[in-house]
C-alpha cells in the first residue's frame, strides 16, 4: 500500500469490491447473513475500518468453505450474529466506538481538571 492509496483509500475500496464479488457468490441466505455480519462488525472498526479488513476476510473464507460443503447458516453462525460478530471483533463485549471515545472523553476531561487544580 503506498501513500496515495493509504490517503485516498482506494485500496479499500478496492478490497470491498473484491468482497462483494466474492459475496455474490454465496447462496441467498449467506449473502443475507453476509450482509448482516458487515454491518455488525462496522462498530468495532476504527475510522477508516482497515483494522477489520482481514476479519471479514476471515469471516467470508468461513462463509465460502461452508457454503460449499452445505451447512445450514444457522449451523455456521450459531444462530447468534450479535455474539459472532463480538467474537470476530476481539472477545465478547469488546467495546465499540461509542465505548472507546466516551473513554477518551473521560480521560482528556480528567487530564484537563487535574490541569486546572480542581
Amino acid at each position: 500500500m503506498n501513500f496515495w492509496e493509504t490517503i485516498t483509500g482506494s485500496d479499500l475500496t478496492r478490497e470491498w469490491k473484491a468482497f462483494d464479488a466474492r459475496a455474490e457468490a454465496l447462496p441467498a441466505d449467506y449473502r443475507a447473513a453476509w450482509r448482516d455480519l458487515t454491518t455488525r462488525l462496522m462498530p468495532y472498526g476504527d475510522f477508516t475500518g482497515r483494522n477489520l479488513t482481514p476479519v471479514l476476510d476471515g469471516a467470508l473464507g468461513l462463509l465460502e468453505e461452508s457454503a460449499a460443503d452445505g451447512l445450514r447458516i444457522d449451523d455456521v453462525l450459531g444462530g447468534d450474529i450479535d455474539g459472532f460478530a463480538a467474537a470476530l471483533a476481539g472477545e465478547e463485549g469488546a467495546p465499540d466506538f461509542r465505548e472507546k471515545w466516551r473513554r477518551q472523553l473521560n480521560r482528556n476531561v480528567a487530564r484537563r481538571l487535574a490541569q486546572t487544580g480542581e
